[in-house]
């Protein structure tokens, strides 16, 4: 196991370029499994390669187990990476892509067959230790590819999409098994890069949320660190809000009316929502953004326990255990999306009374931070 820790660390592939990750400052604890996160072209591959030392690093320090590592080989880092591709040699068996890495180290071979078997045992795959690559599934193969890098016993695994290549049902069970696997084996720190949020919030003890595009310039790579539950109940900011969460967090122009230490008055498209969170930080009359989450809106009840409103009923899909109804909140705004009991039926056009409960209500500025919300909620 060891702690990892980013000091400011920018990384720019050429001089006049935009930075492709700014001002990365933040620690990893020992034994934790850690998820990168974020939309494509945020840089959480490359912020995972400066890790095993496969790109270099523009300014700032990188450090394993309070050691500095810009300059150390990747060999020497004490890392062991599981890549998007399984990238296994066909012409060798499963016993010989687990122990390549050790032999090309000069390992004693009884030490080998020690971690190979030890490693297949772990990972389930005794039986297919003398198959090669190609007599084997997608899960198969994937899990080889997680056995190689756990013979080495490093003092830190890296993933980079490693399930990205697996059908739906075998995306569960790998994600299944890796969960399992951290727990098992020494609880290693885990750095693991992903572009599911499922998998980033089922998986994680830290999640690393990484922003793309223009705002890394202006407010660095990181738009949020913290546990899960976290990043679920008290988002930083409007970004953080609408990509954890699945459907995303319903988000409505709106105006402050009236800001007290643990509620705002906010006028949304002529109604006035109460929302939990302190924002006397800003002027009566300032734009914001009142966000809730699907899971989060209420049909029907008093309206003294929050906010009602009779929207029309757009659309309906059906998911099985639960349905979702998209519902017009107004010219210019975006449809509300509502989650139900799945055996709801609703007629189109039907006005759908909404109750906006103030203490599941979120606010953000101009700029899209997140004002304080008030209640204790789990994190």
């Amino acid at each position: 196991m060891a702690r990892i820790d980013f000091r400011h660390i920018d990384k720019r592939y050429a001089p006049g370029q935009p930075l492709t990750i700014k001002n990365v400052t933040l620690g990893l604890d020992d034994g934790q499994f850690c998820v990168f996160v974020g939309p494509s072209g945020c840089g959480k591959s490359t912020l995972l390669r400066l890790v095993a030392g496969l790109e270099a690093i523009s300014s700032g320090d990188l450090e394993i187990a309070g050691k500095r590592v810009n300059d150390v080989p990747p060999a020497k880092r004490g890392v062991a990476m599981v890549f998007q591709s399984y990238a296994l040699y066909p012409h060798m068996t499963v016993a010989e892509n687990m122990a390549f890495g050790l032999r090309v180290r000069g390992a004693d071979s009884a030490d080998i067959e020690r971690r190979v078997k030890k490693a297949a045992t772990t990972l389930q795959l005794e039986a297919l230790l003398d198959r090669l690559p190609k007599a084997l599934s997608g899960g198969q193969r994937q899990r080889v590819a997680i056995g190689r890098a756990i013979v080495k016993e490093p003092e830190v695994f890296l993933f980079d999409e490693p399930l990205s290549n697996l059908d739906a049902a075998l995306r569960v069970q790998t994600r299944l098994e890796i969960a399992k696997l951290h727990r098992e084996v020494g609880r290693a720190s885990t750095i693991y890069v992903t572009h599911d949020q499922v998998e980033a919030m089922t998986l994680a003890d830290r999640i690393v949320l990484l922003r793309a595009g223009e705002a890394v310039q202006r407010k660095g790579s990181v738009a949020q660190y913290g546990t899960p539950m976290a990043l679920y109940h008290r988002p930083a900011n409007r970004f953080v809000a609408e990509f954890i969460g699945s459907p995303k967090m319903n988000v409505l122009p709106g105006r402050l009316v009236a800001a007290e230490p643990g509620q705002a008055i906010v006028d949304v498209g002529g109604t006035r929502v109460a929302a939990a969170v302190d924002a006397r930080r800003a002027a009566p009359g300032a734009t914001v953004a009142l966000g809730i989450r699907p899971e989060h809106l209420v049909v029907g009840g008093d309206d003294a326990a929050g906010t009602l409103l009779p929207l029309p009923l757009r659309q309906m899909e059906r998911l099985g255990d639960s349905s979702l109804l998209y519902l017009e909140a107004g010219p210019g705004a975006p449809l509300l999306t509502l989650r139900v009991d799945g055996a709801a039926t609703v007629p189109p056009g039907t006005r759908v009374p909404l109750r906006l409960p103030a203490e599941a209500c979120h606010l953000f500025d101009a700029d899209g931070e997140a004002f304080e919300r008030t209640p204790d909620l789990p994190v």
